[in-house]
């Protein structure tokens, strides 16, 4: 009686989830503003992960510009055919040495024993996102396996309660949280019913030119000017190791970098270079 109760709500939750397309239409999130989104009891809370986002077809991993992810086969084993949204990640701090494992084309089965999916989704345009909570808690704990795990979901009163979580979990490392309004349905595109909260802002540009180093960084690079994608011009010199300075990202190349709020002129404040961005 069990097993036909989860078939008939694996064929419920297939029936309502999107069509794969090469590129996913997933969700994504605005910034947090504690003066505009003021009722964090609206919220479910959890964890920002840094890992790799992957999409779970129902039959393979893609990332969201739709490029396949080369898991190995016990990985995936287990997942139904569901459309399934979260992150492949290790651990905090890690993202780097995660991104390698995930981009190779044959997959590492050692190398994989350490990544976990961190599912944080079960899209349904039908269902609040409370409910696709309960469902893909319940689809991590049918599957039982350690490396396919649900992201928790929390709920906090006020603002002095998220931010009393944030400063512990970042204190740990967390690069931040996510809040999901918990009565929203499911669409994709950018939307005010998923905002990203984190010590720090961050932003994509590419690279248009290396500018030299002085004194200590004669010889290497003192910073890129890079281009963002509003045009504007800017220079980042922060953020390097000296492995980087000596072999820089490439001209045309796209970067991520951090900082902490706008100028009055509208550009990054304390730009820091974060990493290059890869191709998946």
């Amino acid at each position: 009686m069990i097993a036909i109760k989860w078939m008939l709500f694996i064929t419920v939750i297939l029936f309502s989830c999107p069509a794969y397309t090469s590129q996913p239409s997933v969700l994504l999130a605005k910034v947090y503003d504690e003066e505009k989104h003021n009722d964090i009891s609206a919220y479910l809370v959890s964890e920002k992960f840094d890992g790799v986002r992957a999409i779970w077809t129902g039959t393979q991993f893609v990332t969201r510009k739709g490029n396949i992810i080369n898991a190995p086969h016990w990985f995936t084993a287990s997942l139904p055919n569901t459309w399934l949204d979260g992150e492949l990640w290790t651990k905090r701090e890690h993202f780097a040495a995660l991104s390698g494992i995930v981009r190779t084309k044959i997959p590492n089965n050692k190398d994989w024993q350490a990544v976990t999916y961190k599912i944080f989704d079960m899209p349904d345009k039908t269902l609040a996102f409370s409910e696709r909570y309960k469902n893909y808690s319940q689809l991590v704990t049918h599957i039982n396996q350690p490396h396919i795990q649900a992201v928790k979901q929390r709920r906090f009163k006020n603002n002095k309660q998220l931010s009393d979580y944030f400063n512990n979990i970042t204190a740990q490392g967390a690069e931040g949280v996510m809040l999901h309004l918990a009565d929203a349905k499911h669409k994709s595109g950018r939307s005010g019913a998923l905002l990203k909260l984190k010590p720090y802002l961050d932003a994509e540009a590419v690279v248009i030119a290396h500018l030299p180093g002085k004194g200590k960084y004669t010889g290497m690079l003192g910073a890129l000017r890079v281009k963002s994608a509003s045009g504007q011009l800017f220079s980042i010199g922060t953020g390097f190791s000296d492995a980087q300075r000596q072999n820089p990202p490439a001209i045309g190349s796209t970067v991520t970098y951090r900082f902490h709020g706008l100028t009055k002129n509208g550009l990054p404040r304390f730009a820091s270079f974060l990493r290059v961005r890869e191709s998946i």
